[in-house]
C-alpha cells in the first residue's frame, strides 16, 4: 500500500538523492543542464512554504518517492488567478509502475483542491514519454510547447 505523507527536513538526504535523481534522467534531454553541482530545488524551502506541499510516497515504510505542488500567480491572460505548479516528481526505478505517482498527484490535486486552486500545471520534456503517459493517466493535457536556441550555434 502506498502512503503520502508531508516531506519534514528529516527527509532532506533521500530528497536531495531524489533530486539528483530527477537530473540523471532529465541530463539526456537536456544538454544545457551542468554536468555537477547542480539543483534544480530549494528544498528546505518546499517544506516550510505555506503555499506549498512537498510529499513524500512509502511503501511498507520505503520512502520510494516524492513530488510537490507550489500555489503560485497567475499571468493576467488567464481565466485563473492562481494555480498550483507541480514540480519535482520522482519515483525511484524499482518502484515505477506500481502507481506511486498518480498517488502523489491525486493527492496533490486533492491539496490543491482544499486551497481553493482549480487549476494544475507542470512541465515535462517533450521527449521523457514515460513521463507524458504517466500525467495524461491522470488527466493532464499538453498546452505548450517551449522551444530555445543556443545562439553561438549561429556564430
Amino acid at each position: 500500500m502506498i502512503t503520502i505523507r508531508k516531506a519534514t527536513t528529516e527527509d532532506l538526504s533521500i530528497l536531495y538523492e531524489f533530486e539528483q535523481g530527477v537530473l540523471h534522467a532529465e541530463r539526456p534531454m537536456d544538454k544545457t543542464l551542468k554536468l555537477k553541482n547542480t539543483y534544480y530545488y530549494d528544498i528546505p524551502n518546499l517544506i516550510s512554504d505555506l503555499k506549498a506541499e512537498l510529499v513524500i510516497a512509502e511503501i511498507n515504510g520505503v520512502t520510494v518517492g516524492c513530488g510537490y505542488a507550489r500555489i503560485k500567480q497567475a499571468r493576467d491572460c488567464f481565466q485563473f488567478d492562481q494555480f498550483s505548479y507541480l514540480g519535482f516528481m520522482f519515483t525511484k526505478e524499482d518502484y515505477r509502475g506500481k502507481g506511486v505517482n498518480k498517488t502523489i498527484m491525486n493527492y496533490l490535486y486533492d491539496w490543491s483542491l482544499s486551497k481553493g486552486i482549480y487549476e494544475v500545471r507542470l512541465e515535462v520534456y517533450p521527449s521523457n514519454n514515460a513521463a507524458i503517459k504517466a500525467y495524461e493517466k491522470v488527466g493532464m493535457q499538453a498546452t505548450m510547447h517551449t522551444m530555445r536556441i543556443d545562439l553561438r550555434n549561429r556564430l
